[in-house]
């Protein structure tokens, strides 16, 4: 039996692989996450960990938590993938990365180190018929952060198609493939029931806009 991974992020990516990876067989057993320094939000997407918690929790999977900083990346992530193999057994790690070359080269790299094989069930789609099919399949997620061209006025709005259309008119990748911007799931196949997120506010970050986010009971 093929047990995997997932390199989870909280947004619609990781989510949708690790849906695409089971569809192929694989069955998870941990959720991977690297959180900032202090370990109160996750390095990418600014995600809580009370809601990350929250996540695995609905998924019913375990999920292991780093802090590092962007210097140590690397070699945090090196010894969490090296610890969860030997813990859980997993043969595959599974990432959430459509087509930048730069990240897949990475992930292989590091997998391959680990004694593991990237699995990266997204790669090369067409961004937009994509995220429509991620829709399609059930997932449920809103924009947590995003660049200054589109602004704060996005945080907090859930991903529909017409909302996708109004990010293309911006010049916004569909999947915000480029790093415009992060999603949270809170609701999808994988989750036994949804989340209950609200946005406190948005807080500004350099050229950047994060959620302060709230996990309701």
């Amino acid at each position: 039996m093929n047990h995997c991974l997932s390199s989870w992020s909280g947004g619609k990516d990781s989510c949708f692989a690790l849906m695409k990876a089971i569809e192929l067989g694989y069955t998870p057993q941990v959720l991977l996450n690297v959180m900032n320094e202090n370990g109160k939000i996750s390095r990418s997407h600014g995600i809580p960990e009370s809601i990350l918690q929250a996540q695995a929790s609905a998924a019913q999977l375990p999920i292991h938590l780093i802090s590092s900083s962007w210097q140590e990346y690397e070699q945090h992530f090196s010894s969490a993938l090296k610890q969860l193999k030997s813990n859980y057994h997993v043969t595959h790690a599974v990432f959430g990365d459509i087509d930048l070359q730069a990240h897949r080269d990475w992930e292989e790299k590091v997998c391959t180190g680990a004694g593991l094989v990237a699995l990266l069930p997204l790669w090369q789609q067409d961004r937009r018929s994509l995220v429509e099919e991620m829709l399609a399949s059930g997932i449920q997620t809103m924009i947590v952060s995003c660049n200054e061209v589109m602004g704060p006025s996005f945080i907090g709005k859930t991903l529909t198609p017409s909302l996708i259309n109004e990010l293309e008119a911006l010049g916004v990748d569909a999947c915000g493939e480029n790093g415009e911007f992060h999603t949270l799931v809170y609701d999808c196949p994988l989750f036994k029931e949804p989340l209950h997120v609200e946005v406190k506010q948005a807080l500004q970050h350099n050229q950047y806009y994060f959620s302060e986010l709230i996990l309701r009971k």
